[in-house]
C-alpha cells in the first residue's frame, strides 16, 4: 500500500514538474496581415499601404513574424493594376531589418494560384521569393498529398528559404491526429524544419490538435510547429490553448478592425489567455496596436471596404456541420442566391412551396455534408471547398430539375474526383466511380506533377519578342508565368482601368444605398463638386490623337488621374479636320467619362468630370 501511494506520488510530482516547465515555455506570435484582408474580401493594400503599416507592426513589439505575401495575394495585385513585386519587396524590406521572419503561404502544386503550375515555375518561385526578402514558405496541399509538397520542400531550401510544411485540418473519420501524424513524419523526414497546422476553417477539434502537437513533439522536439486557425465558429481560442499546452511555438493571430468573425483571433486576447496561462509571451504596445488599428480602418475606408462581405465580421456556428471556410460564406451566399430563383421557380412548377433563403441554406449545408464523404473526404481548403461547394450547389438545382445528383460537374471538379490533383483521403463512392466509367473518364494514381511539364521557355521567348523585362531576380518572368492573363492586363493597363470602374461602380452602390438615392441622384451627388469639361464644338473625342474608336478601351485616361490647372484632357477634331486641345479647366481628379475615345460630341456636350481638390 505504502510503495503505491509512494509511486502515485511521484506520478504526481513528474506531472506537476512536466507543467511548470510547460507553462514557462515561450509562445511566438505570427501577424497574418495580408490573411486579414483575404478572409475579408476581395483586395489586399497597395504598396503604398503596406509600405506605412509595416513600422507600426514593428513599433507593437509583440510579432516575431509577419506574413507578407502568397497565396492569392500577389495575383489581386495585378487585378488593380499594381506590380506585386514591388509591393512585396517594398514590405518585406522593413522586417528583414529588424530580424522579423517574414513569411508567404504556397499551395504546392498549385504554388500561387487555383490550378496546377509547371516545375519549371515552381522552382523559380523561391529563388524570387528568397531574393525580394521572404523568409518562410508555408507549403500546402489541399489534399495533403505530400507528392505535392515534399518537391517545394526541395526547392525552397535549394533557395535558401525555411520550408514550413503544412497540414490543412479538417474534422472527418479519417482525419485523426495518427493520420496527420504520419504526413508530418514524411515531411520531416523530406527535409521541413517545420510544420504548420492549418485550420483554415477553424473546426479542428482542440483534443484532436493537442494530441496531434504532442505525438510531432514526442518525436521532434527540434520541430517548430505554428498554429494558423480562423474563428468563424468559434472554436480557435480553445484550439490555441490545447496545442500551446502540448508544445506548439508560433501561433498566427491578426489585429482590429480585421480580428474575430471569420478572420482570426486577436493578438490582445490570444497574448493576455497564455500570459495568464503561465507562458512567456511578448508584450504589446498599446500605442502602436491602436496606430495600426487606425491605419487599416483608413486602408478598409479608402478602397478596400468596398469589396467586404459584411458576413465576413460574423461568427456562425453552422460553420461546424458543414466544414467550410469562414472566407467562403460571402461567395456562397452570392451563388446560394444566384440559383434560388431557378430551384424556387422549379418548385412552383412542380406544385411545391418556393424555398426560404434560409431553409436552402440549411439544404445546402447538410448537402455538402452528403457530397464531402462521397467524392472522398477532401480537406475543404482551397481550391477542393470551392468544388464540394459547387457539388452541392448543383445537386440542389439538379434535384428542382427531377435530375439525378451529379449530373452538373465541371472538368475541375472530375480532375479532383479522378485523381489528377493529389490522392483524395478517403475512397469515391461507388455511384459516381460508375457515373466516370459511363463518361469514359479514367482514374490515375501517378503523380500530378507530370501532367504539367516545363514550361517557363514560352515566356521567355514572348517577353523577349514584347520587349518586356525579365525583372529583377527574374520576377516579372516569374510573375508572368505564374499568372499569365493577369499579368496581360496588367501591361496592357486594361487591369487598372477595371479596377477603376468597378470601384466606382461600388461606391456609387454605396451611396444609393446609404442615402437611399436614386441612380440620377447618385450622379448628381458625384458631380456636385466636379467640373464637367464642356465641348467647345462639334467633333470627334480623341485622348490620344489617330487613336481612332477601336481604341477606345486601351486610350481612354483611368479614372483618378490627376490633372494640374491648364492641362490637356483631350482633342476635339472638328469637321475640317482641325484638331483643338480642350483643357482640364481647374485640375483635379478625373471622376468619370461620358465621351469614350472616338465619340462624337456636339458643342455644350459633357467631355468628363473632373473634381476640384
Amino acid at each position: 500500500m505504502l510503495k503505491k501511494t509512494l509511486n502515485f506520488v511521484n506520478v504526481k510530482k513528474q506531472k506537476k514538474q512536466k507543467t511548470e516547465n510547460m507553462e514557462k515555455r515561450k509562445i511566438q506570435f505570427s501577424l497574418v496581415y495580408r490573411d486579414m484582408f483575404q478572409s475579408s474580401g476581395k483586395y489586399q493594400p497597395r504598396k503604398d499601404q503596406l509600405e506605412r503599416i509595416a513600422p507600426v507592426i514593428i513599433k507593437m513589439g509583440c510579432f516575431s513574424r509577419v506574413e507578407t505575401n502568397g497565396g492569392a495575394f500577389e495575383q489581386v495585385n495585378l487585378l488593380y493594376g499594381e506590380n506585386p513585386n514591388k509591393a512585396v519587396r517594398a514590405f518585406t524590406k522593413p522586417f528583414n531589418e529588424v530580424g522579423i521572419k517574414t513569411h508567404m503561404l504556397d499551395r504546392g502544386l498549385n504554388a500561387l494560384r487555383m490550378f496546377p503550375v509547371p516545375a519549371d515555375v515552381r522552382r523559380l518561385m523561391y529563388h524570387v521569393k528568397h531574393a525580394q526578402g521572404v523568409d518562410i514558405t508555408r507549403i500546402f496541399c489541399g489534399l495533403n498529398d505530400t507528392r505535392n509538397i515534399i518537391p517545394s520542400i526541395k526547392y525552397a531550401l535549394e533557395a535558401g528559404m525555411t520550408p514550413q510544411a503544412t497540414l490543412c485540418i479538417t474534422t472527418s473519420p479519417i482525419h485523426t491526429a495518427e493520420y496527420y501524424a504520419n504526413i508530418a513524419e514524411q515531411l520531416i523526414a523530406a527535409g521541413a524544419p517545420e510544420i504548420c497546422l492549418k485550420d483554415m476553417a477553424g473546426i479542428g477539434q482542440p483534443a484532436m490538435l493537442g494530441k496531434l502537437v504532442a505525438m510531432i513533439k514526442a518525436k521532434h522536439p527540434e520541430v517548430i510547429i505554428q498554429y494558423h486557425g480562423h474563428s468563424g465558429p468559434g472554436l480557435s481560442m480553445a484550439s490555441i490553448l490545447e496545442v500551446c499546452k502540448n508544445g506548439a511555438d508560433v501561433i498566427d493571430t491578426a489585429i482590429e478592425p480585421l480580428s474575430w468573425g471569420k478572420v482570426h483571433p486577436d493578438i490582445i486576447s490570444v497574448q493576455s489567455m497564455l500570459k495568464n496561462y503561465g507562458f512567456e509571451v511578448a508584450d504589446i504596445n498599446m500605442d502602436a496596436y491602436m496606430e495600426a488599428r487606425k491605419l487599416t480602418q483608413e486602408f478598409i475606408d479608402d478602397f478596400l471596404g468596398y469589396f467586404m462581405n459584411p458576413s465576413n465580421k460574423l461568427m456562425s456556428s453552422l460553420l461546424l456541420g458543414c466544414g467550410l471556410p469562414g472566407g467562403m460564406m460571402g461567395s456562397m451566399m452570392a451563388d446560394l442566391k444566384g440559383v434560388m430563383d431557378a430551384i424556387n421557380n422549379n418548385r412552383r412548377g412542380k406544385g411545391e412551396e418556393p424555398l426560404s433563403e434560409d431553409a436552402l441554406l440549411v439544404r445546402l449545408f447538410n448537402e455538402v455534408a452528403y457530397v464531402w464523404p462521397r467524392v472522398g473526404y477532401p480537406p475543404l481548403v482551397t481550391p477542393f471547398s470551392q468544388y464540394v461547394k459547387n457539388i452541392a450547389l448543383m445537386n440542389l438545382l439538379t434535384e428542382s430539375m427531377g435530375k439525378p445528383r451529379y449530373t452538373m460537374m465541371d472538368q475541375s471538379i472530375w480532375g479532383m474526383i479522378l485523381g489528377k490533383s493529389g490522392k483524395l483521403p478517403g475512397p469515391v463512392a461507388p455511384e459516381i466511380i460508375e457515373l466516370a466509367k459511363e463518361k469514359g473518364y479514367e482514374f490515375t494514381d501517378v503523380d500530378p506533377q507530370s501532367n504539367y511539364p516545363d514550361d517557363l521557355p514560352r515566356f521567355i521567348e514572348e517577353m523577349k519578342q514584347n520587349g518586356w523585362e525579365r525583372g529583377e531576380d527574374d520576377e516579372e518572368l516569374f510573375e508572368f508565368a505564374m499568372h499569365e492573363s493577369q499579368y496581360r492586363d496588367y501591361k496592357s493597363g486594361i487591369a487598372k482601368e477595371r479596377f477603376l470602374k468597378d470601384l466606382q461602380a461600388a461606391k456609387d452602390k454605396e451611396l444609393q444605398k446609404g442615402g437611399n438615392l436614386s441612380l440620377e441622384e447618385v450622379a448628381a451627388y458625384k458631380h456636385a463638386e466636379a467640373d464637367a469639361i464642356i465641348a467647345p464644338e462639334n467633333g470627334t473625342v480623341m485622348y490620344e490623337v489617330g487613336g481612332g474608336s477601336e481604341g477606345a478601351k486601351s486610350i481612354d485616361p483611368a479614372i483618378g488621374t490627376e490633372y494640374k490647372e491648364g492641362d490637356r484632357l483631350c482633342y476635339l477634331q472638328n469637321q475640317y479636320g482641325q484638331t483643338l486641345e480642350v483643357k482640364a479647366a481647374l485640375g483635379g481628379k478625373l471622376v468619370e467619362i461620358v465621351a469614350s475615345q472616338g465619340k462624337k460630341v456636339r458643342k455644350g456636350d459633357t467631355i468628363a468630370y473632373i473634381r476640384r481638390k
